[in-house]
């Protein structure tokens, strides 16, 4: 595990937070000139409406840090190339919805199904090149039985299924201060760890990339936020952390690595069921970080909490990975 921490990752790490930090000092007085401000749901909690007009579209900030690492970092080969793709791609939907509703102040930016539509379509793409690829692998790791699986004609189905279930369910845990960025680094920071197991140096590299690029993000994005990543920023996280796991081969890791987006979409999930078929509710407010503020909790700590959760989670992934797969 010490040997991920060499020169150039330290470096990378480095300088992507470095960078982040200085790209938001341009960014944001920028966004505060379009008037991109965050508009507050009604039914969302109370002590969110102090947040009204807050600068949304930061996701342009890390994201800008991510194009200019990977040239200069060299990681334009074929795996770096998806991953920036898939990242770059959900974040361009993300960013035409945030445009729409923020800058032009239509109520309705993409309608559910064309988001969908788009998704899927990026999907396709993502797990097309790479099936048809000689150099990256369509099996999937089972780490529990030791085992690699081929699924043949069900391979780009189930991906596609896992990107974008994956996507959105980042967008989903995008609802406090610091909350997605924080723990989406503690995700990447096991999919650095994984990559250097399962000896893919380029997946490391841009996880690490990621880390010091939503590091330098949360100098901004940190209680209380002085910018928000918005759509462009969560879609294009979901995008990051969904082809990071495709590539490494670990989708079925992925629901307990990622557990807190997977919680996040439960609780949504859930919540209409039970209204629909009973009409009651079994969280106070969902997603699950709102049903924690409404119990009275600070979002301070429900990030805390959560990101705590995250850790426990990335390390017992971390294990399985370990001793079912490496050894």
């Amino acid at each position: 595990m010490i040997e991920i921490f060499n020169l150039k990752n330290i470096m990378i790490l480095l300088g992507a937070f470095i960078c982040s930090a200085l790209v938001g000092r341009l960014v944001l007085p920028q966004l505060k000139r379009l008037n991109a401000g965050q508009s507050i749901r009604d039914d969302g909690p109370s002590s969110h409406l102090v947040k009204e007009g807050t600068p949304t579209m930061g996701g342009i900030i890390f994201l800008l840090t991510l194009c200019l690492g990977i040239p200069v970092f060299g990681l334009l080969n074929i795996e770096g190339l998806l991953l920036i793709f898939s990242t770059l791609a959900f974040g361009l939907v993300g960013f035409f919805d945030d445009y729409i509703k923020v800058v032009k102040k239509r109520n309705l930016g993409f309608t559910a199904l064309q988001k969908l539509l788009c998704q899927i379509i990026i999907a396709f793409v993502l797990v097309f090149v790479q099936s048809k690829s000689k150099e990256l692998s369509t099996e999937i790791i089972v780490p529990f039985i030791q085992s690699r699986w081929d699924l043949g004609a069900f391979y780009i189905p189930f991906i596609i299924f896992v990107v974008v279930g994956t996507v959105n369910s980042v967008n989903l845990t995008d609802g406090l201060d610091g909350l997605s960025s924080s723990i989406t680094i503690t995700v990447a920071i096991f999919f650095a760890l994984a990559a250097h197991a399962l000896n893919h140096p380029t997946i490391g590299s841009f996880a690490l990339l990621l880390v010091g690029s939503l590091a330098g993000f949360l100098v901004y994005n940190k209680y209380p936020a002085k910018v928000f990543m918005g759509d462009t920023g969560s879609l294009a996280l979901g995008g990051a952390v969904a082809a990071m796991a495709v590539l490494l081969q670990l989708p079925l890791l992925l629901p307990l690595a990622g557990g807190i987006y997977f919680m996040e979409t439960l609780s949504v999930i859930l919540q209409v069921l039970s209204f629909k078929l009973t009409g009651k509710r079994i969280f106070l407010m969902s997603p699950l970080h709102h049903h924690y503020e409404q119990k009275g909790w600070h979002e301070k700590k429900v990030v805390k909490a959560f990101v705590l959760t995250s850790i426990l989670l990335c390390v017992l992934a971390y294990l399985f990975l370990i001793y079912g797969v490496v050894r």
